[in-house]
């Protein structure tokens, strides 16, 4: 993927080195909300090394996530002195910088063109260890995720280690899906799709309904990502021999049910809050295919 040559966004946070101290507590509004990119990932194989069902752990973390969701919206997170103003001159910082930045530059011209919407651009925060949102403590073992509470996308760029050590899922486009899958969830909140959803599982009857309507953000998500993807190629021409086949490989390897499979577990898709491997790539390549956010409506299937 091509990105030396870009802009570096200067909405970046950079939170690294901060001291956030070293105690464990439970993320409170990742993904679309829900979870974070890595979560799901995190709790199988925490729910594999203790011998706890997978599904437990994850169900629960997912329950008191959505049940957290609508309190954090007004939430704000307080200033931060120490936190770089400047963009990254690092090369992991400065890669996220351009991504973030061709994030930019393609959703502030199909956002508008394409609902007549003025795209209004998240900050994204970048931290190692651990550190504060909107919605709550961010651990790395989160993995990525979008707070609408502060309308901020946060990143532990370790995890892109984690994808290409643990999960066979490295390269510049695959990383640079992920960063725009939470920008995804960001587009979803600016529709008004994103409150809608967290009071539809309020009001849901049980874990399974609200499970569903997860996946169907997620899955949302991740199409927005190859929107992007396909407007900043036929913008700039970013793409490279073999880019797309490493996201389509990074989606498939955190399909639920592949994650269910790796701990040693039966699939249960009542339980799935992401999406299986083949829905994740099926939503992917359509919006890959098409450009057009229109093509992403989730909820319609």
């Amino acid at each position: 993927m091509k990105w030396e040559d870009f802009r570096a966004s200067d909405n970046i946070e950079d939170r690294r080195g901060e001291d956030e101290g070293s105690g464990f507590s439970l993320p409170m509004g990742g993904g679309g909300g829900g979870l974070g990119l890595g979560t799901i990932i995190v709790l199988g194989l925490l729910g594999y090394a203790l011998g706890i069902d997978p599904r437990l752990l994850i169900g629960g973390a997912e329950m008191i996530a959505h049940r957290a969701a609508p309190q954090t919206q007004q939430v704000q997170s307080a200033p931060r002195a120490q936190t770089q103003a400047s963009a990254p001159s690092d090369q992991i910082g400065r890669f996220v910088a351009a991504v973030l930045a061709e994030n930019e530059d393609v959703w502030s011209d199909i956002l508008p063109a394409q609902k007549g919407i003025k795209f209004v651009a998240p900050k994204l925060v970048m931290f190692d260890g651990a550190t504060q949102s909107a919605c709550g403590a961010a651990q790395s073992a989160m993995g990525p995720f979008y707070c609408p509470g502060d309308r901020k996308i946060y990143l532990d760029t370790s995890f892109f280690n984690d994808m290409k050590r643990r999960f066979g899922g490295g390269g510049d486009f695959a990383y640079a899906y992920v960063i725009a899958h939470e920008m995804g969830h960001h587009i979803e909140n600016q529709l008004g799709i994103l409150p809608k959803v967290h009071a539809a599982q309020q009001q849901a009857t049980n874990q399974a309904q609200a499970n569903a309507l997860s996946v169907k953000l997620e899955l949302m998500a991740d199409c927005l990502a190859g929107v992007w993807a396909a407007n900043a190629d036929q913008k700039w021409n970013i793409l490279e021999k073999g880019d797309v086949e490493k996201a389509i490989a990074t989606a498939q390897a955190i399909g639920d049910d592949r994650l269910q499979q790796a701990a040693n577990r039966r699939v249960v898709p009542d339980s799935f809050t992401h999406g299986s491997a083949s829905q994740r790539t099926q939503w992917l390549k359509i919006g890959l295919e098409s450009g057009q956010i229109n093509s992403c409506n989730t909820f319609s299937k």
